[in-house]
């Protein structure tokens, strides 16, 4: 059964006096890319937090937003670049001896300087929080990929239906192939009849000739022949478990050119009909096949 590339997946945690909450959002896309957004104090662990979606996924545009809530995991610390005030306050005292100038260096002028004070984060238990984040995630995942499970269920069955659907419609293809024919002579005799103003019979070489040049233009035995086996290589991949998105979509776009390529044989109204009805179940087959893993 095949995966979807939809689903959402939540859990938290809590660390210490504070809690860790990680949501996951994945949709469609081409390959698997993982966006990972975050608090700058968790940015150490980004490759590790990376490691453990690609085990899990293979395909599909991958959002995870992670929040820390609490003050317990971080404390923060402020500290005095002292060399930067030293030379602050050496150059203070040189302009003043410079020009002259009165007064004292008082804590207020120094509060206001540029890069004396600064803060940092003082972390309290790195490896706890790792062990926490990573199981928050695996747990998060899991739910995703549930979700996944189950729209891909919801996918496969409808796939299914618009392939049987599509076996029905090339079904009523081929058994209208000999009416064709028939309509093709019926037609040329009439129009052979009405030029050299006798009757001819069906059996007539010069009705016969004309009907086999026309059979072997519009003859469509080699796409009837190629669409089956599309068909038969889709339902069999439906079937297969794993990445097998990029396989469906080869394969109905190659259902697509054989569909196109019969419609541009036919002549026949009916038959364009249902060309027309196959093309459009092949392309709401492609719609869907865009969200298969």
């Amino acid at each position: 059964m095949v995966n979807s590339m939809t689903g959402y997946g939540k859990s938290s945690t809590e660390v210490g006096e504070s809690r860790v909450l990680i949501e996951i959002r994945s949709v469609n896309h081409r390959y698997l890319d993982i966006s990972p957004k975050m608090p700058r104090t968790l940015l150490f662990l980004e490759e590790k937090i990376k490691k453990v979606v690609r085990n899990k996924m293979e395909r599909g545009r991958i959002d995870l937003f992670i929040s820390l809530e609490g003050q317990g995991l971080f404390e923060k610390k402020v500290s005095v670049d002292w060399n930067v005030l030293d030379q602050y306050i050496n150059r203070l005292h040189e302009v003043k001896d410079r020009y002259d100038l009165t007064g004292d260096i008082s804590i207020d002028m120094v509060s206001k300087l540029d890069d004396v004070f600064f803060t940092e984060d003082i972390e309290d238990d790195t490896n706890e929080l790792q062990r926490s984040l990573l199981s928050t995630l695996e747990q998060a995942l899991d739910q995703l990929i549930i979700m996944r499970e189950n729209e891909g269920k919801r996918l496969t069955e409808d796939l299914q239906a618009r392939a049987s659907s599509v076996s029905h419609l090339l079904e009523k293809l081929e058994s209208r192939r000999p009416v064709v024919v028939n309509e093709y002579k019926d037609r040329i005799r009439t129009r052979i009849e009405d030029y050299v103003k006798e009757e001819i019979q069906p059996d007539d070489a010069r009705i016969l000739q004309e009907v086999g040049l026309l059979a072997e233009k519009g003859d469509v035995t080699e796409e009837f022949t190629r669409l089956r086996s599309h068909i038969f290589q889709f339902t069999k991949t439906l079937e297969q478990t794993g990445s097998v998105g990029r396989r469906l979509d080869f394969i109905v776009q190659e259902m697509h050119r054989e569909v196109n390529t019969i419609g541009s044989k036919s002549n026949d109204s009916k038959v364009t009909g249902w060309v027309i009805e196959l093309k459009s179940e092949i392309e709401k087959m492609k719609e869907q096949v865009q969200n298969v893993e």
